[in-house]
């Protein structure tokens, strides 16, 4: 009788042993899940201020550096290209002033922290067009109200606007992280992707290269041999693993800043690293980005740190994705790709 009841107790104790661990197991499965489902906003959290942060201290940015003021600096790339720095930002931003004969073209504004009109005022005589390379905080100027805003025009976002008024949703904008509310844009001119943007004696080619978001776009002076990158592209890490973010999207953006590129091209990014002078690039980074985005996809690349997940693509450029199994690689707009036609074609069967 003893032994059976002691056997019946052992029975019992190994049921509720076995209930634990499967209760602890989902437990750890709910965790998981919250994790994963939460990990954009939990990114946000842990890196939200309560306002703009502070400046960094000035210092010396080379002979081919102007400053403007205390804030901004001023390249000159060529007699009708500009590069306006602030690297007092700890992102150190870089926009693009780009002058034809008849108008200008202000590509991305910063984060509105100082009027950058005051800088492009002293620069060009012309109208000014705005064009952000994508919809993120620290692009769009903030509260600066420009008299043209001109923006690629994609299904999503033509399909959102009323009366010429695109409200911005906070996985577009993220300027909570550093106190800014939600903007509505005023657009004015619709940009075609993959078509011409006349400045007057200049054109540019609106090339989608999205990855980093899927609403960002590059210019492209063929003449001269220029690519504004925005965020596609830049001396740094490149954020590849935000809620809009997706490495078949960064494929796509390669291939079609490869095609329409040529042999040489000079890639101006949006930010650079701590190296003083222009966040430049060039076709040989394009190239590595895309062999470095094609091992990640076929798993031969492994990868540093968790979340995110860290690949290197040269010296100067690390890409910072989701984990191997969170990543996306189907393409939004395939039929974008450079060139028109049978691209998005071919690119959709390379994509799979």
């Amino acid at each position: 009788m003893r032994e059976e009841k002691a056997t019946a107790e052992k029975h019992s104790d190994t049921g509720i042993l076995f209930k634990r661990a499967v209760l602890a197991a989902l437990g750890l499965a709910v965790a998981a899940f919250v994790l994963i489902d939460q990990r954009t906003n939990l990114f946000v959290y842990a890196i939200t201020q309560d306002g703009p942060p502070s400046m960094l201290p000035r210092e010396d940015e080379g002979d081919e550096a102007l400053w403007f003021d205390d804030y901004y600096t001023v390249h000159t790339i060529d007699q009708r290209t500009f590069a306006i720095g602030e690297p007092r930002y700890y992102q150190k931003n870089f926009n693009y002033l780009i002058v034809g004969d008849t108008r200008a073209l202000l590509f991305d504004a910063g984060t509105g922290q100082r009027d950058i009109r005051h800088v492009v005022e002293s620069l060009t005589d012309l109208p000014v067009t705005f064009v952000p390379s994508h919809l993120h905080y620290d692009h769009l100027g903030d509260d600066v109200v420009f008299e043209n805003t001109a923006l690629v025009n994609l299904p999503h976002l033509r399909a959102r606007v009323v009366d010429s008024q695109l409200p911005l949703s906070s996985t577009e904008h993220f300027g909570q992280v550093e106190g800014y509310s939600l903007p509505t844009l005023t657009i004015n001119e619709w940009l075609e992707p993959n078509g011409e943007l006349d400045l007057g004696g200049r054109s540019l080619r609106v090339l989608y290269t999205p990855g980093h978001t899927d609403d960002s776009i590059s210019l492209f002076d063929q003449t001269a041999g220029y690519l504004f990158a925005g965020d596609f592209l830049y001396p740094g890490e490149l954020y590849g693993f935000l809620p809009n973010s997706n490495l078949g999207d960064y494929l796509q953006g390669t291939v079609t800043v490869q095609a329409a590129a040529g042999s040489t091209l000079r890639v101006f990014g949006a930010h650079r690293d701590d190296r003083v002078g222009l966040p430049e690039l060039g076709l040989d980074t394009v190239v590595r980005l895309q062999q470095t985005l094609r091992q990640i996809q076929a798993g031969s690349l492994a990868s540093e740190g968790v979340y995110p997940a860290m690949y290197g693509v040269d010296e100067r450029v690390t890409l910072l994705t989701e984990p191997r199994w969170l990543q996306r690689w189907t393409p939004r707009y395939p039929d974008l790709s450079w060139p028109p036609g049978d691209a998005g074609e071919v690119f959709r069967k390379e994509a799979k």
